[in-house]
Order: structure tokens, then C-alpha cells, then sequence
């Protein structure tokens, strides 16, 4: 196994169509359904690749970043458009995480401690 420093390669990212390799059929599936998404539609390209930079920064992943950052430039955006976006996406994440609050505020009162 090659010595890699970091989890992450940015020479990774035009390899994902690679991951057929191991089930072609089931990858033609997601590519056929991930290009339609992608497709114009009552969202615009521009709109759906904001969205997707913003979910990018939510599940953070790294390659998916990268791939939207680019694609919301190139699509019209400007970069205060996808600050906006991923800070949308800071406040969903930080507000799912304190209305989780509830769970233990419901514990703590069961528990009646």
C-alpha cells in the first residue's frame, strides 16, 4: 500500500466514475439519476449547484467541495452567493444539533433527576 499523508487527493476527484469498476450497472443507475437532478428544471443549474455546495459543506465532503465550488463559479455565482450558501447550511447543521436538545431535555425529565 502506497504512503499516503492524507485521506483526502484532489487528483481523486475526476476518478469517480472509476467506482464502476466494481458494479457497472448499479453506477450507470446513479450516473443516469445524478445527471437528471443535475438537470435544468424548475431549479436552475445555477440554483442546484448553490445547493449543492451548501449540502457539500453540511456532510463535508471534501471532493464534493471542490467539485461544486468550481461548477457554482462557472454556473454564475459569485462568492458572497456561496458564503450565503454555506452558512445556510452552518445553521441547519448547528440548529439540528440543539433542537436534539429536546432528546435530553425530555431525558432529564423522565429521569427526574
Amino acid at each position: 500500500m502506497p504512503d499516503r499523508p492524507h485521506y483526502y487527493h484532489q487528483h481523486d476527484l475526476p476518478r469517480f466514475g472509476e467506482i464502476e469498476r466494481g458494479a457497472p450497472e448499479l453506477a450507470r443507475k446513479f450516473f443516469d439519476w445524478y445527471g437528471a437532478v443535475f438537470a435544468e428544471g424548475t431549479l436552475s443549474a445555477r440554483e442546484k449547484a448553490l445547493i449543492a455546495l451548501a449540502v457539500a459543506h453540511a456532510v463535508q465532503c471534501p471532493y464534493c467541495i471542490d467539485a461544486y465550488s468550481k461548477d457554482a463559479l462557472e454556473k454564475g455565482s459569485n462568492l458572497d452567493q456561496m458564503t450565503e450558501a454555506v452558512h445556510v447550511a452552518a445553521a441547519i447543521r448547528g440548529g439540528a444539533s440543539l433542537v436534539h436538545g429536546v432528546q435530553m431535555l425530555n431525558h432529564v425529565d423522565d429521569l427526574g433527576m
